[in-house]
C-alpha cells in the first residue's frame, strides 16, 4: 500500500466523519435554539394570561369589598 493509499484510506473517512459529525451538531443547535424561543414564547403568553387573570380577580374582589364596606342600603 502506498503512502497515497493509506492517506486515502485514513484521511477521507476522518474528513467525511468530521463533516457529518458538524452536520448535526448545527443541526441540532439549530433546533434547540427554535425549541428554545417557542419555549420562551409560551411562558411568555401564560405570564400575561396569569397576570390578566389576576388583574381581573382583583376587580372583583375590590368589587365586592365596596360592596360590602357601603354596607346595606335604608
Amino acid at each position: 500500500m502506498t503512502n497515497t493509499q493509506l492517506f486515502l484510506a485514513i484521511g477521507v473517512p476522518v474528513l467525511v466523519n468530521s463533516a457529518l459529525s458538524l452536520f448535526i451538531w448545527s443541526s441540532l443547535n439549530a433546533k434547540l435554539d427554535a425549541l428554545e424561543r417557542h419555549m420562551t414564547q409560551r411562558f411568555t403568553d401564560m405570564l400575561d394570561l396569569w397576570r390578566a387573570e389576576l388583574r381581573r380577580v382583583e376587580e372583583v374582589l375590590d368589587a365586592r369589598l365596596r360592596h360590602l364596606e357601603e354596607g346595606p342600603h335604608p
